[in-house]
């Protein structure tokens, strides 16, 4: 089965966040949103939300490493060596990895999207150095999969649950995706 894990730093996107687990799961895939620290995260907005397991070593059993956005969640997650390091790791062993909005930031000071194609929350351009950049919702190229903000959390969700062969056609109308616009 495949595993999923979604970093929860302090000050985590929740729109995003809760969404792309949400999706994930109602997909079928085994997706646990990591915490640092406290079991209990406080997101930007003020809300916690409860972890499923502390982030460590076996964050590396999983398939894909996902890095949701929020102020400061994804400068949090840019300032944890580990994190960079794990990013790293599924770099090194082609796994996947998903970033979205200022999580994306992780993935240049990684330096795992070098000639890549990647997305990010406008103005982003510029700080995702070394990938190409693409204005687009989600763009996905080679282990990397990345979206722009917390308007996009369903189609990147999507996308992730299509890398890992979940037609999302079904999902899409039972979610009314197709009926509000979704593309």
């Amino acid at each position: 089965m495949n595993k999923i894990a979604v970093l929860m730093a302090e000050g985590f996107e929740e729109g995003e966040t809760l969404t792309i687990v949400d999706i994930l799961r109602r997909a079928g895939l085994v997706c646990d949103m990591i915490y640092f620290g406290d079991k209990l995260v406080k997101g930007m907005h003020g809300m916690y939300v409860e972890g499923d397991k502390a982030f460590g070593e076996a964050v590396k059993e999983y398939e894909m490493i996902v890095l949701p956005g929020g102020r400061p969640g994804g400068q949090n997650l840019k300032e944890n060596p580990e994190v960079i390091k794990m990013v790293q790791y599924f770099n090194n062993n082609n796994k996947y990895i998903g970033a979205m909005c200022s999580g994306t930031v992780v993935l240049s000071d990684a330096n795992v999207i070098e000639g890549k194609k990647v997305t990010g929350y406008t103005g982003y351009a510029e700080k995702l150095i070394g990938g190409i950049f693409i204005n687009e919702v989600v763009v996905a190229d080679q282990n990397i999969v990345t979206s722009q903000g917390p308007a996009t959390p369903y189609p990147f969700a999507y996308k992730i649950a299509e890398v890992f062969g979940k037609d999302t056609a079904v999902l899409r109308e039972r979610m009314l995706y197709n009926f509000a616009g979704g593309k």
